[in-house]
């Protein structure tokens, strides 16, 4: 992909995310360590990897199931799809019966456990989240590459079906005997978390999809998420998760406070302001990875401002020291996320195989914004927004797309640029 914008900063932002990012991946075949990680830094042996990139420690050989669901988007739109579904095929594989169909939280880029998370069938990291982005992960997959792989796999359909069943309450109390949140600092012992719910709503949302592509009906899929959005609203005001007894608990909580918002379960103002403060102040996460969020909650209800702040935010602070050692840009999560930030934020690019939607959201200070070689389906695009107007063009030799701008739809053959203008703009 090649950018260009009337905003250096960006531009700069973007090909250093870019050649970060790419700097990650392993392609099949490549040979290296296993079970790198603090304890053991030169790892147990060697293997072959799949294709494959680092989610995840920098100082650990392998990739985390957070991580890669939240890279997976950037990860695709620098030619990783290859990578994308061998990484998520290895997480449903593991939901087995004796995982109580819950996948392994870490992989070595050859396709084993990743020993330090990993003790035994009854001790490995779970946390609740996690299961159901993978459902997410597999439809967001299917949006941008039309691959049938991720509908029709039957290690990916059994996970999906088998996902959206498990409740989104905890199972203990540590990370190793299965938590509510993702949330590891605070030590609560949360029964369920804003962030568990949250996730499975979106997981239904995308399991109504993935079905409809099946050619299934998924309307009863759609209902529970409706269903639970009613139930969010009538008895979570407030509140970021219930303890065991069932006491609500209220404040702030990091993951569990911004992922009702990031996964669209609410819309509520007062909380995205409540976001914003507190991830900004005196609630400020430690951990760059937990920042990397942000941009996408505030871009996905309408805060452009917001989310380029955190970008830049992000961005600058990518020669600053890290938690767990090393750089903060050396953490995997930051360079992926802000490559899918300027595409499926800046420039609003919503991907569906053949089809694809434009609804750019340029903060004060970007001008313009133009981004070359945006792969969806199997061909690319090129995206400009200035103003009120959009301008697609489509680089592909033999694939029409059928492009929804500014409330038309038109089709757009091989070769051909299109524009649309929004209404009561100069």
């Amino acid at each position: 992909m090649r950018i260009d914008s009337s905003n250096e900063e960006l531009v700069a932002m973007f090909e250093w995310a870019c050649d970060r990012a790419l700097r990650w991946a392993h392609p099949a075949g490549s040979r290296g360590p296993l079970d790198v990680d603090e304890r053991q830094p030169s790892g147990t042996g060697e293997g072959v990897y799949l294709p494959s990139y680092w989610a995840g420690y920098a100082h650990r050989s392998g990739f985390y199931l957070r991580d890669f669901v939240h890279q997976l988007p950037g990860a695709h739109l620098l030619g990783l799809d290859e990578a994308n579904l061998a990484m998520l095929r290895c997480f449903a594989a593991s939901a087995t019966e004796e995982h109580g169909h819950r996948p392994v939280w870490a992989f070595n880029f050859d396709g084993s456990y990743l020993a330090i998370d990993y003790r035994g069938p009854g001790a490995f990291v779970r946390e609740a989240p996690a299961v159901y982005e993978l459902v997410e992960a597999g439809a967001v997959a299917y949006r941008w590459t039309g691959d049938r792989a991720y509908v029709d796999d039957p290690v990916l359909w059994d996970y999906y079906r088998r996902a959206v069943e498990l409740p989104p309450t905890a199972m203990g109390a540590g990370i190793f005997d299965g938590t509510a949140t993702y949330n590891e600092q605070d030590g609560e012992p949360l029964a369920v978390a804003g962030d568990g719910v949250a996730a499975r709503y979106a997981a239904f949302l995308a399991m109504a999809e993935l079905c409809r592509a099946r050619g299934l009906d998924g309307d009863d899929y759609e209902r529970r998420a409706l269903d639970l959005r009613r139930h969010y609203a009538s008895e979570w005001k407030g509140v970021r998760g219930f303890t065991r007894d069932g006491t609500p608990v209220t404040g702030w909580g990091m993951e569990s406070s911004w992922f009702p918002a990031l996964k669209r379960l609410t819309a509520d103002d007062d909380l995205l302001d409540h976001i914003d403060a507190q991830a900004g102040g005196p609630g400020r996460p430690h951990n760059v990875e937990a920042w990397t969020y942000l941009p996408d909650t505030f871009f996905r209800h309408g805060r452009p401002e917001a989310a380029w702040r955190w970008m830049r935010e992000i961005y600058a602070s990518r020669e600053g020291e890290h938690v767990a050692g090393g750089r903060n840009g050396d953490y995997p999560e930051v360079s992926f996320t802000l490559v899918s930030q300027v595409v499926e934020g800046l420039l609003g690019v919503r991907p569906h195989g053949g089809a694809i939607a434009t609804e750019p959201s340029l903060p004060a200070g970007v001008e313009w914004l133009a981004v070359s070689g945006i792969p969806v389906g199997g061909g690319s695009v090129a995206v400009r927004h200035e103003g009120g107007t959009t301008t697609l063009t489509n680089l592909s030799e033999h694939l029409t797309y059928t492009w929804t701008a500014c409330g038309l739809t038109r089709r757009v053959p091989p070769g051909a640029t299109l524009t649309a203008r929004r209404t009561g703009t100069a």
